[in-house]
C-alpha cells in the first residue's frame, strides 16, 4: 500500500500512547469474580480531541456496566495508529471509518464489523468552499473547482479522502486529484478541514457531513465564510469492529453480547457526540463496496 513509511512512523506514536496507559490496563475482576484483562478500545481521531474524550468516555462507562468486565478507552493520534493498535492486539475493539475498518479486518482475519450508526448505512461527503471562490451549490460535482486549492481530511478517511477521491476521478476522467487542483492538502481531521476552508487557507475541501452538522450546531462554522457546494451519493461508513479472538479472553458469546450492548444504546448523551440516532447491527459484507473503491483508486492493495 502507498505511504507504508508514514504508517510505520505513525505506528510508533500509537505504541507510545498505549504503553503510557500501562497501569490502567492491568487485570481486574469481572462480575463473576475471575480475573479478566480490560476490554480496551480506541477510535479514529476524526475531529476535535475534546469531543472524542466526551464521546468515548461515556461509551466506556456504559459498556463496563453492560458487559460486567472492565473497559478502557485509549486515544490514538492518527487513523493509521488506530489500525496498527487493532492489528497488534493492543485494542480489541475500535470505532473505525469505513475504509480503516476494511484495512483492519484485512489485517486481522476473523475480525467482525458488529454495529454501525443508523446513519452510516447511507453516509455522505460534503464538498465545501470558501465564499471568496464564488462557487455555488449544485446537484452535480462542481467542475469549476478545478485549478483551485483543495484539502482532504486524513489520508485514510472514508468520507474525507477515499470517497471524495473516487468522485473526483469520476468527474475528471483520467486525472488524479493532484492533476485537477492547484494544490492538494491533508488536514488530518474533519474539524480541521472546515477551519482551513473557512479561513481561506484552502479554497475547497471534503468533509464528513455529520461533523459539519455537529460543528455548525456548536457555532464553529461561519456560514458567511464557508458553505456546502456539493453533497455526494451515499456510501457505507463508520462501524464498531471487534477482533475475532475476543472470545478466547471473555468467553463464548461475547461478540454477540458486545453487539447487543452497542445496539442497545438509547441514551442521547452517548449518541449525540457521535452524531448518531442509534447503533444498528451490521456485518463485514456491508463494506464490500469500499473494498472495490479502494482498489479502483489504488488506495487499497
Amino acid at each position: 500500500m502507498r505511504g507504508a513509511g508514514l504508517w510505520g512512523r505513525l505506528a510508533l506514536g500509537a505504541c507510545a500512547a498505549l504503553a503510557a496507559a500501562g497501569p490502567a490496563l492491568s487485570q481486574e475482576r469481572g462480575q463473576e469474580g475471575r480475573a479478566v484483562p480490560p476490554l480496551v478500545f480506541t477510535g479514529i481521531p476524526d475531529q476535535d480531541e475534546s469531543r472524542l474524550v466526551e464521546r468515548f468516555g461515556k461509551v466506556a462507562v456504559y459498556l463496563e456496566a453492560q458487559l460486567g468486565v472492565p473497559v478502557r478507552y485509549v486515544p490514538v493520534k492518527s487513523y493509521p495508529a488506530a489500525v496498527t493498535a487493532f492489528t497488534n492486539g493492543q485494542v480489541q475493539l475500535a470505532w473505525f471509518g469505513g475504509f480503516t475498518g476494511v484495512q483492519a479486518r484485512k489485517a486481522v482475519p476473523g475480525s467482525q464489523a458488529i454495529a454501525q450508526g443508523a446513519e452510516d448505512a447511507a453516509f455522505k461527503t460534503y464538498v465545501i468552499a470558501n465564499a471568496a471562490t464564488g462557487l455555488k451549490r449544485g446537484p452535480d460535482f462542481p467542475k469549476d473547482i478545478q485549478d483551485k486549492t483543495f484539502t482532504f481530511g486524513a489520508r485514510a478517511s472514508t468520507s474525507g479522502r477515499l470517497m471524495p477521491e473516487y468522485f473526483i476521478r469520476q468527474a475528471f476522467p483520467g486525472k488524479a486529484p493532484e492533476q485537477v487542483f492547484a494544490r492538494v492538502g491533508f488536514s488530518g481531521d474533519h474539524t480541521r478541514t472546515i477551519q482551513l476552508v473557512q479561513s481561506g487557507a484552502f479554497a475547497a475541501g471534503a468533509v464528513d457531513y455529520s461533523v459539519w452538522d455537529l460543528d455548525t450546531k456548536a457555532g464553529k462554522v461561519d456560514r458567511q465564510a464557508v458553505s456546502v457546494i456539493w453533497e455526494s451519493p451515499t456510501f457505507p461508513d463508520y462501524q464498531w469492529t471487534v477482533r475475532g479472538d475476543v472470545e478466547q479472553t471473555y468467553g463464548a458469546g461475547f461478540t454477540e453480547r458486545l453487539r447487543s450492548a452497542l445496539t442497545g444504546i438509547t441514551d442521547p448523551a452517548i449518541l449525540e457526540p457521535f452524531g448518531r440516532s442509534a447503533f444498528i447491527p451490521v456485518t463485514n459484507a456491508a463494506y464490500e463496496p469500499l473494498v472495490a473503491v479502494g482498489r479502483s483508486t489504488g488506495l487499497l492493495d
